[in-house]
């Protein structure tokens, strides 16, 4: 058996057919979850001051579509004055200085069950001997297909 260009193009005919879909997109999660800080309970707000020694509850409410999947916290300090894209609010900044001790906390944490509604509560001491001035206070969600969302405050701590 020859085989020709007929045939060769007969065979990318049939498999450009078979590989076309008529998916619709139906069913694809193309929306970013949310997060939210700004309601009664949201904790911290822009420029809040929190006392080294004390315990405080952070909170904050992510939605998404369809299944939430994972957050994240993350306290780190602004002693030189940097922002992020999404930073709400506008505080007083202290003069820029070098870390000595500086408060760094990252977590990230699950959230089970695939739903798709979550508050965000996590009980945190912050350090007596760790640097006053002036801190960013970070959240991010995640979604079970993989969209992220974020959203960062100013805040100090103080004595």
């Amino acid at each position: 058996m020859k085989f020709t260009p007929k045939y060769f193009y007969f065979l990318f005919l049939a498999l450009t057919i078979v590989s076309c879909s008529s998916d619709d997109g139906v069913g694809k999660d193309e929306e970013k979850p949310t997060i939210s800080i700004n309601y009664a309970e949201g904790f911290p707000q822009a420029c809040e001051q929190l006392v080294r020694g004390e315990t405080y509850t952070f909170r904050a409410r992510v939605t998404d579509n369809m299944a939430l999947a994972s957050y994240s916290l993350d306290i780190h300090n602004n002693f030189d004055h940097h922002t992020h894209d999404d930073q709400a609010g506008d505080c007083d900044l202290e003069e820029k200085k070098d870390a000595v001790n500086p408060m760094i906390f990252i977590e990230n944490y699950a959230i089970e069950d695939g739903v798709a509604s979550y508050e965000i509560n996590i009980s945190l001491t912050i350090p007596e001997d760790v640097d006053t001035g002036d801190y960013h206070c970070s959240y991010s969600v995640t979604d079970e297909t993989g969209w992220q969302s974020r959203t960062s405050v100013d805040i100090k701590i103080i004595d």
